[in-house]
């Protein structure tokens, strides 16, 4: 997985070639980078002309007519695939370079020790940058636990960690703007504080697995050396980009042919009836449709983007997107080797609450 190829990267340490060997400089490491900056160079002027290429494609070059169905639909498709994959490839190599910062011990070794309210507040923004998947749930826990990092505390980063990712953030940022994607972190940071610390409050260590109770708390795992070159954190960030980019591509094309399905044919009055302001249980409903979906921010924002469009209010969009990501089926299976089920609904039902609370909010604000 990403997660444990860039941790593979950090722990490397240049090796000196004498007693007072230095490490490159990061100067060298940019001159050593030439080929990609000239293609950082070369990004704006593409990802600006995106929707002109998008148009002439569209109805000149495949002769579509303007106001059907299927040319909304192609011109949608055409647009956004290109402009999604590009953030995603910039962004995801930024965050990739920020994760040599950020390897799950010194996470660990951050949290472990600290006190319950603050730590609940410092892991959820730890989650943000240390956006591990949900496959990496169990040993997280696990070296959580092991750590002495309070219950609620671990809670609040394994919320925030899937729900606030750095995919989410991109798709968000350029579909729909600033706005929309400060009210998703704020509303996903508050989530994740608030779920962690009711959680911590209902002190529901006994409902751990007895061989996850039995694990020996403080032994911390031992932080990984410092002193990584630039090259070093450069191939953390194109490693990122291979693995990641690699992976969910393909979420990224059939959630965008979704969405452009929706954009070209599904009429508005009927999601707007279905997903507006105006039903009151549009929010509780789309949390409950979202939970036993299995689907990454790559795959359900396009979408979202979509029932937007088609009059579908924004905080029962959100609330539909976050459970989706927060609360997937595969996570709470993998959790199930470590939580008994009665802390899994409590986990459920907090996160569960806490999204339709913002989604009503939004609703009413908005």
């Amino acid at each position: 997985m990403a997660n444990s190829q860039i941790v593979t990267a950090t722990a490397k340490l240049d090796e000196p070639d004498g007693a007072g060997a230095r490490q490159p400089c990061l100067k060298c490491s940019l001159v050593s980078r030439l080929p990609e900056i000239v293609l950082l160079a070369l990004w704006w002027p593409v990802y600006s002309h995106l929707q002109t290429i998008a148009t002439w494609l569209t109805y000149s070059a495949l002769g579509l007519g303007r106001g059907t169905h299927l040319g909304a639909s192609v011109e949608f498709f055409i647009f956004e695939v290109p402009k999604v994959l590009m953030l995603l490839i910039l962004i995801v190599f930024g965050v990739g370079i920020v994760r040599t910062f950020f390897t799950p011990e010194r996470t660990r070794a951050i949290l472990a020790g600290k006190r319950e309210s603050a730590g609940n507040v410092l892991a959820a923004l730890l989650g943000i940058v240390t956006p591990f998947c949900s496959c990496s749930a169990v040993p997280l826990f696990l070296g959580f636990v092991q750590s002495g990092v309070p219950l609620g505390v671990t809670f609040s980063f394994l919320i925030a960690a899937p729900m606030i990712n750095e995919v989410a953030v991109v798709l968000l940022l350029g579909m729909f703007g600033l706005k929309v994607t400060a009210i998703y972190v704020g509303t996903g940071l508050t989530v994740a504080i608030v779920a962690g610390w009711v959680i911590g409050r209902l002190r529901m260590e006994r409902h751990l697995e007895s061989w996850v109770s039995a694990m020996s708390a403080g032994n911390t795992a031992e932080v990984e050396a410092e002193g990584l070159d630039w090259n070093a954190r450069f191939d953390a960030g194109r490693e990122a980009v291979r693995e990641i980019v690699g992976k969910v591509w393909l979420f990224v094309v059939l959630g965008i042919a979704v969405g452009a399905g929706i954009h070209g044919y599904v009429p508005t009055n009927a999601l707007a009836g279905l997903m507006g302001k105006s039903a009151w249980w549009s929010v509780p409903l789309a949390v409950i449709l979202g939970v036993p979906m299995y689907s990454n921010a790559a795959g359900i924002v396009p979408v979202v983007q979509a029932l937007l469009g088609k009059g579908a209010a924004l905080g029962t969009a959100l609330a539909f997107m976050m459970s989706v990501i927060a609360l997937s089926l595969p996570e709470m299976i993998i959790l199930r080797k470590v939580l008994r089920p009665r802390l899994i609904g409590v986990f459920i039902g907090v996160v569960a609450a806490g999204i339709v609370l913002v989604g009503y909010i939004f609703n009413l604000v908005m």
